[in-house]
């Protein structure tokens, strides 16, 4: 061949190669799919700090909990793609009375410090020591101590422990979802200084998915380094190792943005919209949580239950919603039944009527109401001539004329004896018949003079026999005088529109008045709504007590605050500037209306927040307050008890399905609290991250529940009946369908 011939035939050779190369990479991208495998590292940043990793003193730090959930595992987990408890590290059967728990460890479960030459297995004496230390009088844990009051717990052999209940408790299972822990590490520790073990808390010991590596401070962050532990029997993880890098505030955990996998709780800007990077992927949830207003019904005020209606119906959830782009509004604090029925609706119209309905009014209403009971009094009777107000100064007098029809001689208007006739200018008295005149004087000290102010005119016999009685303002300014004269037109016209039909432009009404300086004029639209008083001359006053933090309540603080004050409510905002003082104030119930949230968890059991055994001690002996009284409310009712006791014990579900239908209609009627709304949380991760889906979650560390199923690295690997020698069959079918 020729040069040319051989330089054609190089190049038709090389085409070929490359042509048979591109229908190879086709039909292996055709043919196989990327399957997850074994290995990688995921690597999370949160904002908080890290607490010992213990999970008997973890429930107020949700950072610390994250971590705790995948190095400890208990005897029975909660399943977020299901929302129910299942077993875990052991198999747990229940009684038919739901008053016995028996549960038998799984078989060749071991604790992370475990050696091939010296393993370390789980024992019934580890979980025996799990419990039973909490129920130990000197456990420092008084809220979860709580949980295993009351309970017998047995050895029954080396893998099997016996719960017994005094009576039955459907939630149980729920309580044995603590992570388990190692009684040989604990050994010689006095039991009231357990949340002081350090060494155990930050190189934790326990039998779940991940064992702890290491704990390293750095500039930027804390991080706790753990890695996959294998378990025989327990679902296989593929991550092998998981980095928490903890930041003190978001703007740090952004400037690490590139080396993460995954952000634990994303912030939100001003629209609402989550601060992230484009690459990351938002994942929305709501726990089941509520923020809600609730009511102190040891207070005067709040006890009322008018009171209590009026300002659920004032309270505008949406526009609250809105302003803090919180998408999910709850009305009952029952999340098991439909959060969107809830009997009272924002209404400020009807809040008015019921504030009314509760003796509680307006100031403008209650002196209109005055005037219109001394305009009737004045406009019938002998003393129908009275003027409603008079401008008099000291030593003035007053004349007073009236008919003497039907009126025995003499008469006395208070005190004061009437002349029949009417007198002169020059003081002389001209009889008339069929008339009297009487002369008041002003301030001058005799019997019968008038006071500056409201003063009552009686008109009587010679018996003391009181004949009529009209109403008389003296005033000695006369700026007062013009305001009190406008006001009596404005009475009048009030009374004239009660005449006309109903929408008339010209009418008058409540609404349209307010009153300034003890007198009514017309309201303007720069004029406040005043505060509402009872008979008795008090105002309507609260005290909203609220956390500084998470940022929204003072922000939702003050928009209740302005909603209830356009009805005529006063409230006195509290925010302490530390979390011990709130927290004083809280155990103390120093507040006629708190705003704070509260967490059902994975049971949703409503009984500690609104049963009265869960209300707190009413005493100004700190030590006696109880630190699990959780019932904020102080609310106590017997129907509502009976129905939170049978949705503890019963197990059927229709019992409890009645029992929580009459418990929402209770609580509708009732209204121990306003809920608000269910706040929003986002856990976002990046394209390097699989398998991660949302659930129902209980807790922010549920994402974790199914953490088995996650990935970061991947294999191709032939689908199902392929493989390499599948490519001359794949060739010729694309042939033909060319």
């Amino acid at each position: 061949m020729t040069r040319v011939e051989r330089i054609v035939l190089m190049i038709l050779g090389g085409l070929l190669v490359i042509s048979f190369a591109l229908l190879l990479r086709l039909f292996y991208t055709q043919n196989t799919i990327a399957a997850a495998v074994r290995g990688g590292t995921y690597i999370e940043g949160s904002v908080g700090e890290i607490q010992p990793l213990n999970p008997w003193f973890v429930t107020g730090n949700d950072v610390s909990r994250d971590i705790v959930s995948l190095i400890f595992s208990g005897l029975m987990k909660y399943d977020a793609t299901t929302g129910k408890i299942e077993d875990d590290l052991a198999t747990v059967k229940m009684s038919s009375d739901s008053r016995i728990y028996t549960t038998t460890l799984k078989p060749g479960l071991l604790w992370h410090d475990s050696l091939p030459t010296h393993p370390h297995p789980v024992t019934a004496d580890d979980v025996l020591f799990t419990f039973k230390t909490i129920q130990n009088p000197e456990f420092p844990n008084p809220i979860l101590k709580q949980n295993f009051r009351g309970i017998e717990i047995e050895k029954i052999d080396d893998r099997t422990v016996r719960f017994r209940l005094s009576k039955p408790y459907t939630f149980f299972t729920s309580n044995l979802t603590l992570g388990l822990v190692p009684a040989n590490a604990f050994e010689g520790i006095p039991i009231r200084k357990l949340d002081q073990t350090l060494d155990f808390g930050f190189k934790p010991i326990g039998a779940g998915p991940y064992s702890f590596v290491s704990l390293l401070q750095t500039d930027l962050s804390t991080e706790v380094t753990i890695k996959r532990f294998d378990r025989p029997h327990l679902p296989e993880y593929k991550i092998d190792r998981m980095v928490m890098r903890v930041f003190p505030e978001y703007a740090a955990l952004l400037t690490d943005i590139t080396n993460l996998n995954g952000v634990r709780l994303v912030p939100r800007n001003e629209k609402g919209q989550p601060i992230l990077p484009r690459h990351f992927r938002p994942m929305p949830y709501a726990l089941p949580q509520y923020v809600g207003l609730f009511f102190n019904l040891d207070r005067g005020i709040p006890a009322d239950h008018g009171v209590r209606l009026g300002l659920e119906l004032a309270t505008n959830k949406q526009e609250i919603a809105d302003a803090i782009h919180e998408p999910h509004i709850i009305d009952t604090p029952l999340l098991e039944v439909s959060t969107g029925d809830w009997h009272y609706q924002f209404d400020a119209a009807a809040a008015q009527g019921a504030f009314f309905e509760s003796d509680w009014n307006m100031p403008e209403k209650v002196r209109l109401q005055r005037l219109l009971e001394q305009r009737e009094a004045n406009s019938i009777g002998p003393l129908s001539s009275v003027p409603p107000v008079a401008l008099l100064g000291s030593g003035a007098m007053l004349t007073i004329t009236g008919s003497t029809k039907d009126l025995k001689m003499p008469i006395y208007v208070n005190g004061i004896r009437v002349q029949t006739g009417t007198t002169m200018a020059d003081g002389s008295m001209r009889t008339l018949s069929g008339s009297w005149t009487v002369r008041l004087p002003a301030g001058n000290g005799f019997s019968g003079s008038l006071r500056i102010g409201l003063n009552v005119l009686q008109l009587a016999d010679h018996k003391q026999n009181v004949i009529d009685s009209a109403f008389l303002e003296r005033l000695t300014d006369s700026r007062e005088f013009v305001a009190a004269s406008e006001q009596q037109k404005l009475v009048e016209e009030f009374v004239l529109s009660k005449k006309r039909e109903e929408h008339d432009p010209t009418s008058i009404t409540v609404a349209d008045l307010t009153l300034d300086r003890n007198y009514l004029r017309r309201k303007t639209s720069n004029d406040s709504p005043h505060t509402r008083i009872n008979a008795a001359g008090r105002t309507l006053s609260l005290t909203l007590l609220t956390s500084p933090t998470p940022k929204q309540y003072p922000m939702i603080a003050d928009m209740v605050r302005r909603q209830w004050q356009s009805v005529g409510v006063d409230v006195t905002l509290d925010i302490p500037t530390s979390k011990k003082e709130f927290e004083e104030k809280l155990l103390a119930r120093n507040y006629d209306v708190l705003l704070f949230g509260e967490a059902l968890f994975d049971n949703l059991d409503s009984y500690p927040y609104w049963h009265s055994s869960q209300i707190q001690e009413r005493t100004e002996d700190k030590k006696k307050r109880k630190l699990d009284a959780f019932n904020l409310s102080q609310y106590a009712s017997f129907a509502t008890d009976a129905q939170l006791v049978r949705i503890r014990e019963t197990s059927d579900a229709k019992s409890r399905a009645n029992a929580l239908a009459e418990l929402h209609e209770q609580l509708k009627k009732d209204i121990p609290a306003i809920v608000l709304y269910s706040p929003l949380s986002i856990y976002a991760h990046d394209e390097g991250a699989h398998g991660i889906t949302l659930g129902k979650y209980a807790l922010h560390a549920d994402r974790f529940s199914a953490a088995n199923e996650w990935y970061v690295t991947t294999k191709r690997q032939f689908i199902e009946g392929k493989n390499w020698w599948s490519f001359p069959r794949w060739f010729w079918d694309l042939v033909e369908r060319e």
